[in-house]
């Protein structure tokens, strides 16, 4: 198994039991207990997790892992989500609003923002933005996360208040045939606000976000409208019919 997949393995298990053995972790990764060690070493230098006697912690706020690890996540699914928004994002509007997801970033990456005012809270999306010519970029004063790579906290949610968006782009920590979730209370308030004042609200995701259990509800799926997904199961498919999904 390839490094980067490995470690990613390891964050997906830790994010269902919150917490794993070495021994665990190698007999479910086939790999040895010395690999594991350098791998949980690393990861806890990036700020995911904190190594206990013999294994590995989660840190409470699952959300805020490093980008620099999420960019490497499902990054395949990424780029197909990318492509499928740039065919059917809505191109006349003047503000918009990217989070600090590793998806949305993968799509604003992607998408021509010259002459348009894009606001954020992702500081990964301000160093990647900035060097555009022509594009008014704002980033909200706030509390800044070192894992997360974001703003957030109280002051960044009253200040999105004072904005009106055109277009909303956003992901979401984990979601089911009804909701949309974030593992972060200050992240879900920010959204929220952020979703008040939007007039066309857009959601990508990747399919893994189906596997994950959220803490805090931010929208239902019948809020947004448009859903963009790499790929949904036929069940899946059944279930979400009625709303507005390109995969």
């Amino acid at each position: 198994m390839l490094n980067d997949a490995r470690k990613n393995e390891i964050l997906s298990l830790l994010r269902k039991q919150g917490s794993a053995t070495v021994s665990e972790l190698a007999k479910k990764l086939y790999a040895s207990e010395a690999t594991i060690r350098r791998d949980l070493i690393e990861l806890q230098d990036l700020g995911v997790l904190r190594r206990s006697h013999g294994g590995a912690v989660l840190l409470e706020a699952a959300d805020e892992v490093s980008i620099l690890v999420r960019m490497t996540e499902n990054a395949e699914s990424k780029a197909q989500i990318a492509k499928k928004a740039i065919e059917h994002l809505p191109t006349d509007f003047k503000t918009v609003f990217l989070d600090n997801s590793s998806t949305v970033l993968a799509v604003a990456q992607q998408m021509n923002l010259t002459e348009k005012t894009v606001i954020t809270n992702s500081l990964q999306a301000v160093s990647v933005l900035s060097h555009i010519r022509g594009i008014n970029l704002i980033i909200p004063g706030g509390t800044v996360s070192p894992h997360g790579y974001a703003i957030s906290g109280s002051w960044t949610t009253k200040l999105m208040q004072e904005f009106r968006f055109d277009l909303m782009l956003t992901s979401c920590s984990a979601l089911d045939s009804t909701g949309t979730y974030e593992f972060s209370l200050d992240q879900r308030e920010i959204k929220r606000t952020v979703f008040q004042y939007s007039v066309f609200r857009v959601l990508v995701a990747d399919q893994s976000k189906f596997d994950q259990s959220g803490t805090y509800l931010l929208e239902p799926l019948s809020a947004f409208d448009m859903l963009i997904f790499d790929e949904l199961s036929k069940s899946r498919r059944e279930a979400l019919k009625e709303l507005p999904i390109i995969v």
